[in-house]
C-alpha cells in the first residue's frame, strides 16, 4: 500500500512524525524566455511596472513560504532560508531558487514553487510589452538531507 493512501483508499498526508530532523536543502530552476528588447528593459529597470527582478524575488520567497497552503498534501514548513538568484542570458532569465531548513521533510516543493512563481511574476510584470514570453525547464536540480540523502539532476 502506498504511504499516502489509507486503508479505505483515501488520500492522506504522509506521516513524518517518526522521521529524524536533518538539514535539508533543495535547489530548483525555471527559465523564462522573451524578446531581447524585453530583457533589456528588465536589466535597465525600465519596465512600466517597476523593478521586475526585485518583485520576482520577493514573490518567490513568499511563494516558498506558502507552499503548504497551495499544494494539498504538502506539509507546512518552517523554512530557515529561501534564496532566489537570476542568471541573465541573451533571450531569457534563468531562475535558481534554494530552500533550506532543519526538519522532518524535504523542501523540494518549496524550491520548485519559488522558481515557478518567480517566472510567473516576471511574465505578469512584462506581459504588456511581450505577450510571447514562455516558461520552460522547471525542474529540481538538487536535494539533500533526510534518509534518501543527496540527489542531483543529470542531463
Amino acid at each position: 500500500m502506498l504511504s499516502h493512501i489509507d486503508e479505505t483508499g483515501n488520500v492522506k498526508m504522509v506521516d513524518v512524525s517518526d522521521k529524524a530532523e536533518t538539514k535539508r536543502i533543495a535547489i530548483a530552476t525555471a527559465e523564462i524566455f522573451m524578446k531581447p528588447e524585453t530583457l533589456q528593459m528588465i536589466v535597465e529597470d525600465k519596465t512600466p511596472k517597476g523593478d521586475v527582478l526585485a518583485c520576482a524575488r520577493i514573490a518567490g520567497i513568499m511563494a516558498a513560504k506558502k507552499t503548504g497552503d497551495l499544494i494539498p498534501m504538502c506539509h507546512p514548513l518552517n523554512l530557515e532560508n529561501v534564496k532566489i538568484d537570476f542568471e541573465i542570458k541573451s533571450e531569457s532569465i534563468k531562475i535558481i531558487s534554494t530552500a533550506l531548513l532543519t526538519g522532518k521533510t524535504g523542501v523540494e516543493m518549496e524550491a520548485l514553487t519559488a522558481a515557478n512563481v518567480c517566472a510567473l511574476t516576471i511574465y505578469d510584470m512584462c506581459k504588456a510589452v511581450d505577450r510571447g514570453m514562455h516558461i520552460e525547464s522547471i525542474r529540481l536540480l538538487k536535494k539533500d538531507g533526510g534518509k534518501s540523502g543527496l540527489w542531483e539532476y543529470k542531463e
